[in-house]
């Protein structure tokens, strides 16, 4: 990680530590970097936070200022500004969102020619502009000036490159969709009653202020009991810019991502569309998926946190799924990021074709009880090195043996130590997080 940049980009509260000072450096760095070799186009998305529409104009202030043409597809979903790029000749993109957190914070992401997370260097050089230790770039005079472009139609197209990609009709199913009155929520309902779903969309009336409020994929509780109250086939829920997705099966149980990974993977086995015959998670899948796919001899991999090294992992050994416990799936053949409208079209997919509900496509799998307590730290790595820290967990994970496992990581996006522990037992869980977490206050890291 950078001084601002974390492993989903620049993030923060508005105008507090993402200001729009910054968005219009990143403009005018992005614009002169891209634009050195001839024109630029650049792809902005943002989604449905007050503060987005601030940070939208300052980076294509930034952008034009510096010569380069920015193309606004306004509010949208962060895949669907990853297949703009990637399809149409762009750049790079950008995406403002802060993804699942609270509406005062907000985000840049910013992704290359093929739609991927930007590399570490240039992430780097990104940095040192703003911070004033690189040359100033000359503002662009006259016919040099960049454009700023209406580009609603790109996200039409991305609508439509989606439904294409349905096997079957949806007719006489009926879904509820919870939009988390974020970038989904006039896409997500327009694909699936055209492909024949009765829906039912809750949270998608967004006001600037209400983004992931008690809704969407982090609050799942009022899709669950929709799909109860309204006896829906499934439920689908997705995070303000829409790269994550959990589903709710007819009975309101939910479906987080290591259940989908584990769906999808014996699905695309048995089709023979899992290349590798091996799936890609992260350190934070529970235990019980790689138990449930060993029992399937299907092959795994874990990575760090993060749908980046999830994807990287993939592209490097030519697997085709993976994701996040979060709900971030990844499928290699359709889309270089998650994909949360992506992601349901595919448990659609599994469902229609296997004639199966939810509920049965995931009796195969055991999810172990998991707690996990968030530590706001002064320094995470000093924290985490602690040697009381680390004999508590080796200890730790001496007594869980093959049932059960302890992670303490530090979070990519905030200030915060990560305390997570897997066993057979809620208890167990609690108790055993508490004793680190315990050492981690007694010793002053806590802030």
């Amino acid at each position: 990680m950078g001084k601002y940049f974390g492993t989903d980009g620049f993030r923060g509260e508005a105008n507090v530590i993402l200001t729009v000072e910054h968005a219009y450096k990143i403009g005018r760095f992005l614009g002169a970097y891209y634009a050195k070799d001839g024109s630029c186009k650049v792809a902005i998305g943002k989604d449905t936070r007050r503060s987005s529409y601030m940070f939208e104009y300052a980076l294509a202030s930034g952008l034009t200022a510096s010569g380069a043409d920015a193309y606004l597809l306004h509010v949208t979903t962060t895949p669907s500004v990853s297949y703009v790029v990637r399809t149409e000749d762009f750049d790079c993109g950008i995406m403002i969102s802060a993804s699942h957190n609270k509406y005062c914070d907000n985000g840049i992401k910013i992704l290359n020619e093929k739609g991927e997370k930007l590399n570490d260097d240039i992430i780097a050089l990104i940095e040192d502009y703003i911070d004033g230790r690189k040359d100033i770039y000359p503002l662009a005079t006259g016919e040099q000036i960049g454009r700023t472009v209406d580009y609603a139609m790109g996200r039409n197209r991305y609508v439509g490159h989606l439904i294409q990609l349905a096997t079957r009709t949806f007719k006489g199913k009926r879904i509820g969709l919870d939009c988390a009155n974020g970038s989904s929520w006039e896409i997500a309902k327009s694909i699936f009653d055209t492909l024949g779903a009765k829906t039912y969309v809750i949270h998608n009336d967004p006001n600037g202020v209400n983004i992931n409020e008690h809704c969407g994929s982090t609050h799942i509780e009022s899709l669950q009991e929709l799909v109860k109250e309204q006896q829906l086939d499934a439920g689908f829920a997705f995070d303000g810019d829409c790269d994550r997705c959990f589903a709710v099966d007819e009975n309101g149980a939910l479906i987080n991502g290591d259940k989908i990974l584990y769906i999808c993977a014996k699905y695309m086995r048995d089709i023979g569309s899992l290349e590798t015959n091996t799936v890609v998670a992260t350190m934070m899948s529970n235990l019980g998926l790689f138990k449930a796919l060993e029992r399937e001899n299907i092959q795994y991999e874990k990575t760090d946190v993060g749908d980046r090294f999830v994807y990287e992992n993939m592209i490097q050994n030519g697997h085709a799924l993976g994701g996040e416990i979060s709900g971030h799936i990844i499928f290699s053949k359709y889309a270089v990021t998650g994909d949360g409208l992506l992601t349901a079209l595919k448990l659609m997919e599994v469902m229609l074709e296997s004639k199966k509900p939810l509920s049965q496509l995931t009796e195969g799998i055991k999810i172990y009880p998991q707690y996990q307590e968030n530590i706001r730290v002064e320094s995470k790595p000093a924290a985490r090195a602690d040697e009381d820290v680390k004999q508590a967990v080796q200890r730790i994970t001496g007594l869980l043996g093959d049932d059960g496992r302890i992670v303490v990581r530090e979070s990519g996006t905030e200030p915060v130590l990560r305390v997570m522990v897997e066993a057979e037992t809620d208890e167990l869980c609690k108790n055993y997080v508490r004793e680190v977490v315990k050492i981690l206050r007694d010793k002053g890291y806590a802030v």
